[in-house]
């Protein structure tokens, strides 16, 4: 027998992967051609998601768990044999043909890593709805808590991120983001149990693409916007006709801080075309009601404004206690 005959060829390994986060029999082309190809097929899990679609496709799938060294005799004169691997990603198979290639003394197949299907961006999303979905039938305290017993966490977490974004500090503000994020998804896990009228985070997440949608017949209708102004004006006008509302007040959240609050209701105001003077009174509040409303005319945010000037304060009441800024 020479080295060239078909008896000594090594053969081929595929290590095929898949995602949990795609539906299963959702494959590639290449991978369909290669596990039609193959002259053995192997998954060591016996539950994959995968395997009753591959049956499904005529594909003869051997439930079990091959060494290295079972797999190369497997592919031993130019057969190949492709495993389908487990959420895991088989190491203990990999590691042994790692081992085997290294020593020299082996003959080793071709070995392709070979990804039949691919997470799309946004897929992890699905892992946190999984996990909180566990977390709120499992954890005592997270299966106890409703809308208005989180309502502080939500504004806290707003809060911690709003400081992250000025402390320009980056994986601060990721892991911020990611707990803002947590806030959605627990309230929409809580508001599926509702009995009257309950909702998912599908739900939710679909009245926002609609919204957006909507609110951008530049991007996704007929309509042209050159212009952040002009987008503006877009966004408003298809508010207004949602909304239907009387009075460009309608919508404030008056429960917000004071100074965030001044602002907007000036921000309507100015957008609106409407001349309001300002209330006159005595004392600190009109006075700040002043301030802030020329604080959004020339286009800052107070309540950023007095948060920096916070801060420095803070700083040298740190200096004068001798204790380092932070």
């Amino acid at each position: 027998m020479n080295a060239t005959s078909p008896e000594a060829a090594p053969g081929r390994i595929v290590l095929l992967t898949t995602s949990h986060r795609v539906a299963p029999g959702l494959l590639s082309w290449p991978a369909w051609q290669a596990l039609h190809a193959a002259d053995r097929v192997l998954c060591a899990d016996g539950a994959h998601p995968q395997l009753p679609y591959l049956r499904e496709a005529g594909i003869a799938v051997d439930e079990n768990a091959p060494t290295a060294e079972q797999l190369i005799d497997a592919c031993a004169g130019g057969r190949t044999a492709v495993v389908v691997a487990t959420g895991e990603g088989e190491p203990a198979l990999t590691d042994g043909l790692a081992r085997l290639a290294g020593s020299g003394r082996v003959s080793m197949p071709d070995l392709e890593l070979l990804p039949a299907s691919y997470d799309l961006p946004g897929a992890r999303l699905l892992d946190l709805v999984q996990v909180m979905d566990r977390i709120r039938v499992e954890c005592p305290w997270s299966s106890q808590q409703t809308h208005k017993g989180l309502a502080k966490y939500g504004i806290e977490e707003a809060y911690e991120l709003v400081e992250a974004i000025e402390e320009g500090d980056r994986d601060e503000l990721r892991e911020e983001l990611g707990d803002v994020l947590l806030q959605v998804v627990f309230h929409a896990r809580i508001a599926e149990e509702d009995p009257e009228s309950p909702f998912s985070i599908d739900d939710v997440a679909g009245g926002i693409v609609a919204k957006l949608i909507h609110r951008h017949p530049h991007v996704f209708g007929d309509e042209t916007a050159t212009t952040p102004e002009e987008v503006k004006e877009h966004w408003l006008r298809t508010k207004a006709a949602e909304k239907q509302r009387e009075s460009v007040t309608d919508g404030i959240p008056l429960g917000q801080p004071g100074l965030a609050l001044a602002a907007k209701l000036a921000s309507r105001v100015r957008t609106a075309g409407l001349e309001v003077p300002l209330p006159t009174g005595g004392g600190l509040g009109y006075e700040l009601l002043a301030m802030a409303v020329r604080a959004e005319a020339a286009g800052v945010d107070p309540e950023a404004a007095l948060r920096v000037a916070a801060r420095t304060y803070r700083d040298a009441v740190r200096a004068a206690e001798g204790v380092s800024p932070q």
